[in-house]
Formats: C-alpha cells, sequence, structure tokens
C-alpha cells in the first residue's frame, strides 16, 4: 500500500504529520498541485491522457478543468481570474461544437478549437524554452563564484636604449638584408623553327656564307645550340647543304641550288687541272 504524501519540504516527500506539530483549525489538510496558469493546467491535462491537441475532445478536457476548478474552491483557495475566464472558454467552444452545421453552407466554418490549440503549442514551446534555460548551471544555484586576491604585480624597469645600440642594430639588419636578396631567373623563349626561318631568310638575300658566320657570340650559348641544330634540322630536311673544298678549309652554308652549281663548276675545274697535266705529262 503506497503511503501517502501530505507535503513536500526541501524536496523531500513527507508522509508523516509530526505530532508535536500545531495545525490551525482552518488550515488545508489537502495541498493540491500548482500550477503556473490555465494554459498549464489545460497542458498537463491534455499531455498526461496523450491526447493530440489539433483535436482536443472538448467534453472530456472540460469536464476535467471544471473538476479541477471545483477541488480548488473546496480547499478554499483563491481562484484566479484567469482560470475561470478559461473556464468560460472552454464552456463556449464546447457549446459550439454541440450546434449543428447548415448542411448548405458553402463557407466552411473554422474550428473553435483553433485558437485554443494554437494558445496550446505557443505555450508548450515557451515553457520547453524555459526547462532548457532553467537546466543551465545557475550562480548561486548550482555553483559559487570564487574570488581570487589579485596577485601583486612587480614593474621591471626595462634597460635605456643609447644611439649607439640603435645604429648597431640597423647595420646588423642591413648586413643579413644582403644575404637574402632575390633573383628572379628568366627563361628565353628560342624556337628552333623560328631560327631556321631566320637562316633561310639570310641565305636568299645573301647567298651563302660561312658557317661560323651564323653564330653570335653575344647572343649567349642557348642561341647558338638553337642555331646549330636548325642548321641541321634545315639540311635534314633538304632546304640546305654544308660544302667545303678542301680538308681544313673554310665551312660554307648555301641553298640546295647554289649548291648544285658550285659543284659543276668544281667539276669543271677539275677536268681543266685534269687535262693540263696530261698535256704536261705528254710534252
Amino acid at each position: 500500500m503506497s503511503e501517502t504524501v501530505v507535503a513536500t519540504l526541501f524536496g523531500q516527500n513527507v508522509t508523516d504529520i509530526p505530532r508535536d506539530l500545531f495545525i490551525p483549525p482552518d488550515a488545508l489538510t489537502v495541498i493540491l498541485q500548482h500550477f503556473e496558469g490555465p494554459l498549464d493546467l489545460l497542458l498537463y491535462l491534455i499531455r498526461k491522457q496523450n491526447l493530440d491537441i489539433l483535436d482536443i475532445p472538448m467534453t472530456q478536457i472540460t469536464a476535467q478543468y471544471l473538476a479541477y476548478i471545483e477541488q480548488m474552491e473546496r480547499g478554499q483557495m483563491d481562484l484566479a481570474a484567469e482560470y475561470l475566464l478559461m473556464a468560460s472558454v472552454l464552456i463556449e467552444i464546447k457549446s459550439r461544437l454541440l450546434l449543428p452545421r447548415m448542411p448548405d453552407s458553402e463557407d466552411e466554418e473554422q474550428d473553435p478549437r483553433a485558437e485554443l490549440a494554437r494558445r496550446l503549442l505557443e505555450y508548450e514551446k515557451m515553457k520547453y524554452a524555459a526547462m532548457k534555460l532553467d537546466a543551465m548551471p545557475q550562480a548561486g544555484r548550482d555553483f559559487l563564484w570564487v574570488q581570487l586576491p589579485q596577485a601583486r604585480v612587480t614593474l621591471t624597469q626595462p634597460p635605456a636604449v643609447s644611439i649607439t645600440d640603435l645604429q648597431q642594430a640597423w647595420l646588423h639588419i642591413l648586413h643579413r638584408a644582403r644575404n637574402f636578396q632575390q633573383h628572379t631567373v628568366q627563361q628565353e623563349a628560342l624556337s628552333v623553327r623560328a631560327q631556321m626561318s631566320e637562316i633561310l631568310r639570310h641565305l636568299q638575300s645573301h647567298g651563302s656564307t660561312r658557317f661560323e658566320r651564323l653564330f653570335t657570340p653575344q647572343h649567349g650559348a642557348a642561341l647558338a645550340v638553337v642555331t646549330f641544330i636548325a642548321v641541321l634540322e634545315l639540311m635534314k630536311e633538304g632546304l640546305a647543304q654544308v660544302m667545303q673544298e678542301a680538308a681544313f678549309a673554310p665551312i660554307y652554308v648555301m641553298l640546295p641550288q647554289q649548291a648544285e652549281t658550285v659543284a659543276k663548276a668544281s667539276n669543271v675545274d677539275a677536268v681543266q687541272r685534269d687535262s693540263t697535266a696530261e698535256n704536261a705529262d705528254i710534252a
């Protein structure tokens, strides 16, 4: 058999009334649960029975609400006006639901419970937010502030700086800056095909030229390498020829047509030299 709770003291349920406790004759013997307002009471009744707020059974809720108010009146409690106002609202909504509806009405009448459901939902949200705020740690309830004595701070006098020290520091910075100079290396854009075209234009305008005259030392080694590769490519494609009259003689670069002319002239000179030599032997 469960014991009857007669009071709550510092969060503990009291089941037995102390014998030496003086109770005035007009004191309440029943302690009713306290609610923060009519909406809180309605929300308690709805949630206790797992009812849908959007589809409130007005007959059942109104009867329970009026029974609670009657119990408060029997306990000689002073009812707030808002409780009585909510009771009248519930009775009005109940009576409107009991009225018959016109079957031929084109406009659907709004559910009289809609406004009450909206107020209950908003109140439930605010109550839940208040519970979350109350669950957060609060000073004086969950923890106490502790004041620690402030530590004494001793001020130290920095050493004085002279002009000579600043001069030495500046010279040291300049010395370090010289060791971290930035150098930008630019890559030259050299093209073998462009150099081939340049050599062909030179041969077409000047005719044959000596091999070493195609290289200019002031342009650097990179251009010399590209020029040498361009000459080899021209020889490979048959656009230029290289000729040398004798060993250790100068090397000439010329167009194929010029090379054929030079070759024919060389053959004629060779035949004339041979005939001259034969005539000399006969004589």
